[in-house]
């Protein structure tokens, strides 16, 4: 089994390099993908009340047989949830389909902006995380704009915000804000999902050059920008693979020139997407 090294995060508690996303998962593959994946090392499971896997995780969680407190489990509030009363009744939802006594990391899926209630929802998380119901909030598609006003209005920045990032998509300014404010990034599609990046030419060099496959090039890419990638995969032979991210090293040239392309956003964008 993989040892996957920790960041901390600015509450002090603490979530693997790496994790396993879920989506588009059913409850049986999300079971399925938990099961094998915690017994291969993983130890941070992304889903959420809009993927429809709670239970299914949940189920792959409770039959590992691993102690629940070395198990980083994230869920995400919907949008059609937003609101400070309908945040606190959507997480009891979410923490019951999961069958967990607390979770580890709650996220805002989408910042929702013409709606306009995410502060009321950040509201609510921050008093889940004072009751202990929560141990780590965060947020997800957020802008800098939304975090500055979830500060100016709170008072509390999220530990978290994930976010589309792969080297189509690097997010520099973004990053950039994020380590100003202690802000931990975590990744989504950080393979590129639905485009040739993994068959692009100077990424399958690369992977050449050190002996590794192109996925984990991409997924060490992250890792040495600071950043969590939560690669979704249901199969045990590719989430081993992406465990062997951590034996080898990008050089600086090799970093650069990975993310020297177009850039381009493959989902939302946060100021006008809208996810119920």
């Amino acid at each position: 089994m993989i040892s996957i090294p920790t960041h901390t995060l600015d509450d002090g508690t603490t979530i693997p390099a790496l994790g396993l996303g879920t989506w588009p998962m059913n409850d049986a593959q999300a079971e399925q993908a938990v099961g094998t994946a915690l017994e291969l090392g993983y130890r941070l499971i992304d889903t959420a009340t809009n993927y429809r896997n709670e239970t299914g995780v949940g189920r792959g969680v409770a039959a590992s047989g691993i102690p629940r407190e070395e198990i980083v489990v994230t869920t995400k509030l919907p949008g059609r949830h937003h609101g400070y009363a309908e945040t606190l009744a959507s997480f009891e939802e979410s923490r019951a389909r999961l069958g967990l006594e607390y979770v580890d990391l709650y996220l805002i899926h989408w910042p929702l902006p013409r709606v306009g209630k995410y502060v009321d929802s950040w509201r609510a998380m921050i008093k889940l995380r004072e009751e202990g119901l929560v141990r780590s909030i965060g947020v997800s598609n957020f802008t800098t704009d939304h975090i500055e006003r979830l500060e100016m209005e709170t008072g509390v920045l999220p530990a978290v915000n994930q976010i589309e990032l792969h080297p189509l998509l690097p997010q520099d300014d973004l990053r950039a804000f994020h380590e100003s404010k202690g802000i931990l990034t975590e990744s989504w599609s950080p393979l590129g999902r639905g485009t040739q990046l993994l068959d692009d030419p100077v990424v399958v060099t690369v992977a050449e050059t050190l002996g590794v496959t192109p996925a984990q090039v991409v997924l060490r890419w992250h890792t040495q920008l600071g950043a969590i990638p939560i690669p979704k995969s249901a199969s045990l032979e590719r989430q081993r693979e992406n465990l062997g991210l951590f034996g080898f090293e990008l050089g600086p040239a090799q970093m650069t020139a990975l993310a020297d392309r177009p850039h381009r956003r493959l989902g939302g964008d946060p100021e006008v997407h809208e996810e119920f």
